[in-house]
C-alpha cells in the first residue's frame, strides 16, 4: 500500500484536496471531485492510505496565487503520472504563463502532434492537477471556454483573475 500525504484546503472556488508523494503533487482536485480522483489514484498507486501531512507550503503557495501571485505556483514539484503523450500535453500547458490561453489545436502542433487535437482534449480532461497543471488555459479554437471539470463559471473566473493581474497599472494624471 502507497503511503501519499492530504492536505485539504479553501479557496475562493471552493474546497481543494491535495495529495502527494515523496516525488511530488500527485492531485488537487475539487474536493467534490474527490471520489474520481480517488479511482485514479488507487489505478496508479494499487491500495493507497492517505495520511494527514504534517506540514506543507502547498496551501499557502496556492492562497498567494489567489492573491495575484501567479509565480507561486512555479517550482511545485509535481508527479501526476499518465502516459509519455499525457505528460507532453501537461508540460505544454505548464509553460503558459497566467494571463494567456491557448486553443487544444495550438497544443497539439506545440507538442509535435498537429492531428492529435482530441487527444490533447482527452489529456486536458485527465489532468490530475487542477490549477498546477492549467488545463484552464486551453480554450476552443472559436474562442469559446470549453471542457472544463470543475465547471465554466470557475474557468471564467480563473481566466479572468488571471487576466487582471497583466493588466499594466493605470496611469494616472497623464
Amino acid at each position: 500500500m502507497t503511503t501519499l500525504h492530504t492536505a485539504d484546503f479553501g479557496s475562493p472556488l471552493g474546497d481543494l484536496r491535495a495529495i502527494w508523494d515523496d516525488a511530488g503533487l500527485c492531485s488537487l482536485m475539487f474536493t467534490e471531485h474527490w471520489q474520481l480522483a480517488e479511482r485514479t489514484l488507487r489505478r496508479r498507486f494499487g491500495g493507497i492510505a492517505p495520511v494527514a501531512a504534517p506540514s506543507s507550503d502547498l496551501p499557502g503557495r496556492i492562497a498567494a496565487y489567489f492573491a495575484g501571485d501567479f509565480a507561486s505556483l512555479d517550482g511545485i514539484a509535481i508527479d501526476p503520472g499518465g502516459t509519455p503523450f499525457q505528460q507532453s500535453v501537461w508540460a505544454a500547458l505548464r509553460r503558459i504563463r497566467p494571463g494567456e490561453t491557448t486553443t487544444y489545436a495550438q497544443l497539439a502542433r506545440g507538442i509535435g502532434a498537429p492531428t492529435a487535437v482530441r487527444a490533447v482534449g482527452a489529456a486536458n480532461g485527465a489532468n490530475p492537477i487542477w490549477l498546477i497543471i492549467p488545463c484552464h488555459r486551453a480554450i476552443g479554437s472559436d474562442g469559446r471556454l470549453v471542457g472544463y471539470a470543475g465547471g465554466l463559471e470557475r474557468k471564467r473566473w480563473l481566466l479572468a483573475h488571471e487576466a487582471a493581474g497583466q493588466r499594466p497599472p493605470l496611469a494616472l494624471g497623464a
